[in-house]
């Protein structure tokens, strides 16, 4: 499989050479379950590891030069360190898997993981409970065990609203306002370093998305972002909020992540084998591929059976 895509870092951090690899295992979110691994950064400051609420791209922008400093000299954290890279390393570069050893017969297939929310950490807040975790942990699993996996989902700019109650007893709502660049997300650019997006038809008009990363192990996540200039004021804002109560935004959101999400897999060069929907937010992905089969020589029964067979569907 030919990937026809380059990834690009926003943050280069100024780290002592000998633990400048923090800034790279900052951007992939394998820390996020290995304990050893998050725990370097809490070694270094551990109370500017709570004030940044356990980002580490946060940490590596505000932290003392001089505290890093202190770490790259200090024996036992060296040792640490050099024993969690160790195993980042054996891990991402393992081809010994439970899937490669037990269907090494599909080494070349492909499943993408569809969902409108992936809880994958708390400093990534685009998720709201249950189905997020559900797909995170999806994502987690898939990458300790091999599983040939590719998630598509959204970059929420606002992420979903904060509850509070007021002392007379009544909700109050807010949302965030996200600064990417404190957020391990990655730039998904094209061999001319340009960013890559697609196009939708919506009623009346053309969306166009970029589209972005997130590296969970071995698994890459891909988020659609509706912010980009040639939106309208309107369609700039589709993918701001998780859940909108609008439900002319809602089905636009519905519509962009099914239709969206399978024209960006094809740009990147992907072509999945297996297509699994967590609920029904990306069902529009049904209809993309059907139009896909729609071009070639096939019934319309053929087109059914192809497209029925090589969907999943998980609802909680």
């Amino acid at each position: 499989m030919v990937y026809r895509f380059r990834k690009e870092f926003p943050n280069h951090f100024d780290l002592p050479k000998r633990i400048e690899r923090l800034g790279e295992l900052a951007y992939n979110l394998w820390w996020t379950w290995n304990q050893p691994g998050l725990r370097l950064y809490l070694a270094i400051d551990r109370r500017l590891w709570e004030k940044t609420s356990h980002n580490p791209i946060a940490f590596l922008h505000q932290v003392e030069k001089e505290k890093l400093e202190q770490a790259a000299k200090d024996r036992y954290f060296l040792e640490s360190y050099d024993a969690v890279m160790a195993e980042f390393d054996r891990y991402m570069n393992d081809g010994d898997t439970w899937f490669a050893r037990e269907y090494p017969h599909l080494k070349d297939k492909q499943i993408a993981y569809f969902s409108f929310e992936f809880g994958l950490h708390e400093s990534i807040p685009f998720y709201a409970g249950g189905l997020g975790v559900l797909a995170g942990d999806h994502l987690k699993e898939a990458s300790d065990i091999g599983l040939p996996m590719v998630g598509m989902g959204f970059i929420y700019t606002e992420g979903y609203f904060v509850q509070k109650i007021t002392e007379d007893g009544w909700q109050e709502t807010s949302h965030y306002h996200f600064d990417f660049t404190n957020m391990p997300i990655i730039s998904v650019v094209d061999e001319h370093a340009s960013p890559i997006s697609v196009s939708v038809e919506l009623p009346g008009r053309m969306v166009n998305a970029r589209v972005w990363m997130l590296q969970v192990g071995r698994v890459p996540l891909f988020l659609l972002d509706t912010s980009t200039i040639d939106n309208d004021k309107n369609d700039k804002t589709l993918t701001s909020r998780l859940y909108s109560s609008d439900p002319e935004v809602r089905i636009a959101q519905e519509m962009l992540l099914g239709i969206g999400g399978v024209r960006a897999l094809r740009k990147l060069g992907y072509d999945p084998s297996l297509w699994h929907m967590n609920e029904g937010h990306s069902a529009f992905l049904t209809l993309e591929r059907f139009r896909e089969y729609a071009t070639a020589e096939l019934s319309y029964d053929e087109i059914v059976h192809k497209v029925r067979s090589s969907n999943i569907f998980t609802t909680h």
